[in-house]
């Protein structure tokens, strides 16, 4: 089903949402960035704001129109609603002699959420984390209760920044699958209308509830070369093809030490990163030694607890750590999951503060060991 809608089809899409009892989230501008939060209507939207995003940078600018979507992604992903930063597993009570035990969060069912706004570099990223937490025999139960009560309105990319190279991996800039809505701006000339794509049953039924209409051929065709054009203008690109070979063969390669002097090890890529999902789990009581509970938190690789075993931890130095979080990202993923780990979203090379750029480190790899792989003579 492809409809169109005005801006106040989008304001009663929230409203029937809403009735529907969906907490609504979706961008708007929190610290001088574009952040996931609560919403009631689009005066709640970034309306006429862009991100200028490079190297660890990011600035907000005022675009020339007043579209609702004409920024690419901020530093926060769907992440922080399905796998939060942290989150209490079990707690324990001790009274009278007796131990009473309250059950882990993930069993009582979950919210009930409606994300306006996601990006189909994160609809991947989605996928990918979904696959980690709910395949195989061991299911994360929370993880599972947030995300079935989840539902997406995706937006088409129509701008994209400095730092996507979503084309390269194959993620983006037009969602294909994993939303309930996606939407697609046609711009001033077209009034501001929406195209309005289904891609659930749930999503069809909500869009039958709204100001609606069939979308023309030309309406089809406007959003078509809007997103074609938004290809065009991605800024970076990561040679995906032989890349695995040559980060096996580039095991001891001087990159690593270069990469090395730069890094701080801070982990801000693997918190702002939509797939990483490394945790650890601490018990704490109170004082009095009559509450105890278990929480489960973010890590990251970059940590040097983070590999810590009896004796010490495994990676001790940056050029470790920094090698471990590339090559799983860009490699020993694929044997995991069966997939890559990164999407092209750019945000580590966004807010990474020394402004290393992953596409740039494995590129050189890249380049530099792919020669070892081709047949004598060439």
């Amino acid at each position: 089903m492809k409809q169109t809608i005005d801006r106040d089809g989008v304001d009663h899409l929230l409203g029937a949402l809403q009735k529907l009892g969906y907490e609504t989230i979706g961008p708007t501008i929190r610290s001088g960035a574009i952040l996931y939060d609560t919403i009631r209507t689009t005066k709640d939207l970034p309306v006429g704001w862009m991100d200028t995003q490079g190297a660890a940078s990011y600035r907000l600018t005022r675009r020339e129109d007043d579209e609702l979507f004409g920024y690419v992604v901020g530093p926060m992903s769907l992440k922080k609603f399905l796998f939060p930063p942290e989150l209490r597993l079990l707690s324990l009570a001790r009274t009278n002699g007796t131990m009473t035990v309250t059950e882990p969060v993930g069993s009582q069912g979950g919210h009930k959420r409606a994300v306006l706004g996601v990006r189909a570099c994160e609809l991947a990223a989605l996928a990918i984390q979904d696959k980690i937490f709910l395949d195989g025999p061991y299911r994360d139960p929370h993880y599972e209760a947030e995300r079935r009560k989840l539902f997406i309105i995706a937006v088409n990319c129509t701008t994209t920044g400095g730092n996507c190279f979503c084309t390269s991996t194959g993620t983006g800039p037009a969602a294909t699958s994993g939303y309930d809505l996606c939407l697609t701006e046609l711009g001033a000339s077209s009034g501001h209308a929406l195209l309005v794509e289904t891609g659930t049953e749930p999503g069809e039924d909500l869009l039958r509830s709204l100001r609606a209409k069939e979308a023309t051929g030309e309406e089809l065709a406007i959003a078509r070369a809007r997103v074609e054009s938004a290809k065009l203008h991605i800024g970076k690109t990561l040679e995906v093809e032989g890349l695995r070979e040559a980060l096996h063969s580039g095991m001891d390669d001087p990159r690593w030490d270069n990469v090395a002097l730069r890094c701080l090890s801070c982990g801000n890529c693997t918190q702002v990163c939509p797939t990483c999902f490394c945790s650890t789990v601490e018990d704490v009581t109170d004082l009095s030694g009559r509450e105890a509970h278990r929480i489960r938190k973010w890590d990251s690789c970059f940590t040097l607890d983070f590999s810590y075993i009896h004796g010490g931890s495994v990676r001790q130095s940056v050029r470790a750590r920094y090698r471990q979080w590339l090559l799983h990202k860009l490699d020993t993923w694929i044997d995991q999951f069966g997939m890559m780990g990164c999407v092209g979203c750019g945000r580590c090379i966004t807010w990474c503060p020394v402004g290393i750029d992953i596409t740039e480190e494995a590129s050189a790899l890249h380049q530099q060991h792919a020669v070892s792989l081709r047949p004598s003579g060439e």
